[in-house]
């Protein structure tokens, strides 16, 4: 095969995927910036206005309001998961690791959610978690902790650590197989030989494996960011699109989406403003992405 043949065969390989890219990403992001430069009326483009939709959803009330609001969830959404669901999969990721009996069923069952739609899970959690037939407060009712049964998705002090854990359920599969798959990487020499000095599972797991599947965690961190700040679907199936209750739960997904096309309370529907949000969105993961990647790389050990 000569040279032009196998750049052409290359070229028709990368192309459908970079057509998926460019009508899926790439003119999103160009228009959602074209559309925040202009006044809107409906769906009716008006005259040109600059930045100054950027300037009214970061200073001027009440959008500045909101969006300190959902973005201040968005960053609670993130530490937490980062600490329940990213923590969890470490030591579910370990136990694994040790091969105990029945461990290939753990594997499939600990993943088995991540294939499940979100729209699924949030309506399965959202009957779970009914104040009245709920299987959670019937459940609590039932082992003699009735006091502890309350309206989990309907007071704000519990809605969004509901959804939180919800997702952390939810996903918590997919960073388990990631550490799992770092862990079995490290020679098991140097296990034996930790073993042999007399280091115990914490030690173990604090000194020797944590830096050594580092760039698992690199990934796993990276793709829970991104996650965090994208949050949409979760949310919107369970608590609705205005972030009930009271916007307890109204993250930077629903505002934008909201912002832009309108909602059943409160009736706004700004072209322009939304997609402002979108592309403060877009820049603010992009950066702190960037930023996370080269902290956390260099922090990486290979084996």
């Amino acid at each position: 095969m000569s040279r032009w043949s196998l750049r052409l065969w290359i070229a028709f390989l990368i192309l459908p995927a970079a057509a998926v890219m460019v009508v899926f990403v790439v003119v999103p992001i160009v228009t959602a910036l074209a559309y925040s430069l202009y006044a809107w009326h409906g769906s009716a483009r008006a005259g040109f206005v600059g930045l100054d939709n950027f300037r009214v959803v970061l200073t001027e009330q009440p959008y500045a309001g909101w969006t300190l609001r959902a973005f201040w969830h968005n960053v609670i959404v993130f530490v937490s998961l980062m600490l329940a669901q990213n923590g969890t999969a470490f030591f579910i990721a370990y136990g694994l690791l040790k091969t105990l009996p029945g461990h290939r069923f753990h594997q499939v069952a600990v993943f088995l959610p991540v294939i499940l739609s979100t729209v699924i899970i949030g309506a399965l959690w959202k009957l779970l978690l009914n104040p009245i037939f709920g299987l959670v407060n019937n459940g609590l009712t039932a082992i003699g902790l009735g006091s502890l049964a309350q309206p989990w998705l309907g007071q704000e002090s519990t809605a969004l650590g509901s959804l939180i854990f919800v997702n952390a359920w939810h996903w918590v599969g997919f960073p388990a197989l990631l550490f799992l798959a770092g862990m079995q990487r490290i020679p098991k020499e140097v296990l034996e030989a930790a073993r042999l000095d007399g280091a115990g599972d914490g030690v173990l797991m604090r000194r020797i494996i944590w830096p050594l599947v580092a760039p698992a965690a690199t990934i796993a961190v990276l793709l829970m960011f991104i996650g965090s700040f994208n949050w949409f679907e979760l949310p919107y199936v369970m608590t609705g699109l205005d972030g009930s209750p009271g916007g307890a739960t109204d993250v930077l997904g629903l505002y934008f989406y909201r912002t832009a096309f309108g909602g059943v309370t409160s009736g706004l529907q700004d072209f322009g403003r939304g997609s402002a949000l979108a592309v403060l969105m877009f820049l603010f993961i992009i950066a702190v992405s960037i930023l996370f990647t080269r902290m956390l790389r260099r922090r990486e050990i290979e084996v």
